[in-house]
C-alpha cells in the first residue's frame, strides 16, 4: 500500500486479500506491532477480524502471524469449532496438539467473557485502550468491575479507579 509517497508492507490475513478488489479503494483497520528488533504492521477488513487478531495475538505464545493465520476462520465460535477437529492439527499450520489445546482454553475463556459482558465491555475496553493502557491491562482492570455496572463511561471510571 502507499500513502503520500510512503510505501507500506502489510500483513493481511486470507480473508481480507480475498475481499480487496483492484482498483477499489478499501478501508483497512490496523495494528501496529512492536518488538525489539521488529515492527510489523497488520491489516484487515472489518474491525472484528482485527479484534479477533487481537484476541488472538494475545494468548501466551501466539505469535501474529499464527494470529493472522488463525483468523480465516471469521470467528471464535468457528475457530473453537474447527480446533476441536483432529483434521486441524494435520493441515501444517504449525500449531500442534498441546499448543492447539492452550489456544482452545484460551478461546473458551473469551468466548465466555464476551457473552458475559456484551458489547459494552467492548466499549469500555476500547476507551481504556485508547487512554493508553495495554489491551491486558485494561482487561484484568474491566473483569474487577462489578457486573451490575452496566454503562460503558460507569465501567471506564471504575476501571480506572481499579488501575491505580
Amino acid at each position: 500500500m502507499e500513502k503520500q509517497g510512503i510505501g507500506f508492507k502489510i500483513f493481511s490475513s486470507r480473508n481480507t486479500v480475498e475481499g480487496l478488489r483492484l482498483g477499489q479503494e478499501a478501508k483497512i483497520f490496523t495494528f501496529l506491532y512492536f518488538r525489539e528488533d521488529l515492527v510489523e504492521l497488520y491489516g484487515f477488513l472489518t474491525q472484528k477480524e482485527l479484534e479477533l487478531f487481537e484476541i488472538l495475538n494475545d494468548i501466551s505464545g501466539v505469535g501474529p502471524k499464527t494470529a493472522l493465520e488463525l483468523c480465516s476462520y471469521g470467528d471464535l465460535e468457528n475457530l473453537k469449532r474447527e480446533m476441536e477437529k483432529e483434521e486441524f492439527y494435520q493441515k501444517g499450520r504449525g500449531i500442534g496438539k498441546k499448543k492447539g489445546q492452550k489456544i482452545l482454553l484460551e478461546l473458551t475463556g473469551q468466548i465466555k467473557s464476551l457473552t458475559k459482558q456484551g458489547p459494552r465491555f467492548d466499549q469500555a475496553l476500547d476507551a481504556l485502550v485508547s487512554l493508553g493502557f495495554s489491551r491486558q491491562r485494561a482487561k484484568q482492570a474491566l473483569s474487577r468491575v462489578p457486573e451490575e455496572i452496566r454503562e460503558p463511561e460507569q465501567r471506564v471510571k471504575q476501571a480506572l479507579k481499579n488501575l491505580q
